[in-house]
């Protein structure tokens, strides 16, 4: 049997507003855009070629509101793999991403955290060969 994780959601404030920076600051494929009545949307967004897509969920109400860029209690929460850091790291910089650290070597690989829009920490990570 294959399993995989196919979808993590990520609340957002504005769909649109998201959509924008993962497909422009960090070169992710829209995926789905589908309107579900009610100001719903179906949105996901995924690294090309990957199999696990992240679903954009506009927060609905104050709890989904508080828990904005913050989902993971100030934890790195989301693990961006690349085959070219210093490539990814100079778009990324270019296109306004916020790094909280200059990229530094590990046993597991090159790496540096950002922020995505909202202020969830995301590790950039090429890992070790």
């Amino acid at each position: 049997m294959k399993r995989f994780i196919a979808t993590v959601t990520l609340v957002v404030d504005d769909y649109d507003e998201a959509i924008a920076f993962y497909t422009g600051a960090l070169r992710f494929e829209l995926l789905d855009d589908t309107d579900l009545g009610g100001g719903k949307r179906w949105v996901r967004v995924a690294p090309p070629g990957t199999q696990t897509a992240l679903l954009l969920a506009q927060a609905d109400g104050d709890a989904q509101r508080a828990s904005i860029g913050n989902q993971t209690g100030g934890r790195v929460g989301f693990f961006l793999h690349t085959d070219d850091f210093a490539r990814d790291h100079a778009a990324m910089l270019a296109a306004g991403v916020r790094f909280l650290e200059t990229p530094r070597h590990e046993p597991y690989g090159i790496v540096a955290v950002f922020e995505d829009l909202y202020g969830n920490r995301w590790d950039l990570l090429e890992p070790a060969a």
